[in-house]
């Protein structure tokens, strides 16, 4: 089986970078709040994924397109607009997380193809075989919190393809269940497509040189004059609490994903896609991780031993972890 190396584009430059590098399918979406990376700046209008797809098409090139939210109450017709607009482009998946939005889109396109995105946080054969019998998937994107041992046992059991994330952000929280953003900001990241929305986003220096990240009124982290400030992801901040002296990583320490060195393991566990994260990184980074990973995976295929070197420079703070894929036990 050769797996698919599905690569991110938040904007039409970077997928060109993406399918340029030797991408099998890109993941990408509309301007709005049906997918989970709404952020300003970021994303495609209709025209410009019309001509996105012309590309890739023309290079055989898949295009996945995350709607991947949860429609509000009474606001479901944004929803519909996107499934609509992507069934007339002819993008070659839909990447769901929400049953309604999963509905309109299987009843009104049929052709093309579901993917169960990992929004919807599916991790047992009960559940993905439900989103299979009533929807039509074709693939599910396991949440970030499986072995490789378990993610074998599942694919026995369920009757799709499998997706797993292989580098980029680590995503440790409840997949389509973080309500952290939505608490500090009023926006939501899994109905408004914001995690912790750079409009919130303020850093001060006190007097000493000292800075502070903050999103909204609340302190993210600190850093002295010497540290280089991160983005202020409330998950990967650094608090104060009761049960520990001194300011520590309290959710989840900034380190990225990086399963190259797996590949083979998980290539033998039946998995069908690799996926990269990265919607909101630049195209350089893109072309980057893509024609690494591209090297990677055709060197595995082969029967060769990975060069992973070049993909350290692009973790974040060049620290990275094989997190639960390897062992529960990763803190």
């Amino acid at each position: 089986m050769r797996p698919e190396l599905v690569c991110p584009a938040g904007t039409p430059a970077a997928l060109r970078a993406a399918v340029d590098a030797g991408a099998d399918a890109i993941y990408c979406g509309f301007q709005n709040a049906t997918n989970a990376r709404n952020f300003p700046g970021l994303n495609f209008t209709v025209e410009e994924m019309e001509q996105s797809v012309f590309y890739a098409h023309e290079r055989g090139t898949k295009v996945l397109l995350a709607i991947n939210t949860f429609p509000p109450a009474g606001k479901f017709d944004l929803w519909k607009e996107a499934v609509d607009a992507g069934g007339r482009i002819g993008v070659d998946a839909f990447i769901v997380a929400d049953i309604g939005v999963a509905t309109y889109a299987a009843k009104t396109f049929p052709d093309i193809r579901l993917h169960l995105s990992v929004q919807a946080a599916a991790s047992s054969s009960d559940a993905i075989r439900y989103y299979c019998k009533e929807f039509g998937v074709k693939r599910v994107v396991l949440p970030r919190i499986l072995t490789i041992p378990e993610i074998k046992v599942l694919a026995g059991e369920i009757p799709c393809e499998i997706e797993t994330f292989v580098f980029g952000n680590h995503g440790l929280m409840v997949e389509g269940r973080c309500s952290l953003t939505n608490y500090v900001t009023g926006l939501s990241t899994n109905m408004d497509g914001v995690c912790s929305p750079a409009s919130e986003v303020k850093y001060e220096r006190d007097a000493t040189g000292n800075l502070s990240s903050k999103l909204g009124e609340f302190t993210i982290d600190c850093f002295s004059c010497n540290d280089k400030a991160g983005y202020p992801t409330i998950c990967k901040g650094r608090y104060l609490t009761d049960c520990r002296d001194g300011a520590y990583y309290a959710f989840e320490e900034p380190i990225s994903l990086n399963l190259a060195q797996m590949l083979p393991d998980m290539i033998e566990a039946g998995i069908h896609a690799f996926k990269i994260e990265g919607r909101q990184r630049s195209r350089a980074y893109v072309k980057s991780v893509v024609t690494a990973f591209r090297k990677v995976v055709d060197a595995v295929l082969e029967g060769g031993v990975p060069d992973t070197a070049d993909l350290v420079s692009l973790t974040e703070g060049q620290k990275q972890t094989e997190g639960a894929f390897k062992t529960k036990k990763w803190r």
